[in-house]
């Protein structure tokens, strides 16, 4: 059915569960698994009281979420058996959905494998979910995983 599946992941969005379902769906298919972590290519400005403030180079924020990144896809291929290939991608963008399907197409991926946070009432409408708003945006099929 599918050929090469895209899994967006994060420090909280991606479970045990879950994962081992994307991969038993990559085994039935012998679909190719790629793994992407979006970071904000802006680095932040913080402030620490009204005078002063802390400001992080473009090349420090950079590297600190390239190597964020790395920690990310270390921890999730651990849970991904080593017959199953996996590729990884780390994406600059500053909107994770934008940045998840640009991901998409620029790997060839044919489906966007999502976790959902199951946010509803005040929290779902407060903070919005990426998963809807790459089905919203996306041209390309979206499985939207639960554990």
């Amino acid at each position: 059915m599918f050929k090469h599946l895209l899994v967006p992941i994060s420090d909280d969005s991606i479970t045990k569960s879950e994962l081992k379902q994307v991969v038993e769906l990559a085994k039935k298919d012998s679909a190719k698994l790629t793994l992407v972590f979006v970071s904000d290519p802006i680095s932040p400005y913080m402030y620490s009281d009204s005078t002063s403030s802390i400001v992080i180079s473009e090349q420090e924020h950079q590297k600190a979420c390239v190597k964020f990144a790395k920690k990310l896809f270390d921890k999730a291929k651990t849970q991904i058996p080593e017959d199953c290939g996996v590729d990884t991608v780390h994406v600059f963008h500053p909107n994770i959905a934008d940045g998840i399907i640009d991901a998409a197409n620029s790997v060839g991926a044919d489906v966007i494998c999502m976790a959902s946070h199951k946010r509803s009432g005040i929290k779902g409408f407060f903070l919005r979910s990426e998963s809807h708003e790459v089905i919203l945006h996306s041209k390309l099929p979206v499985l939207v995983l639960s554990a």
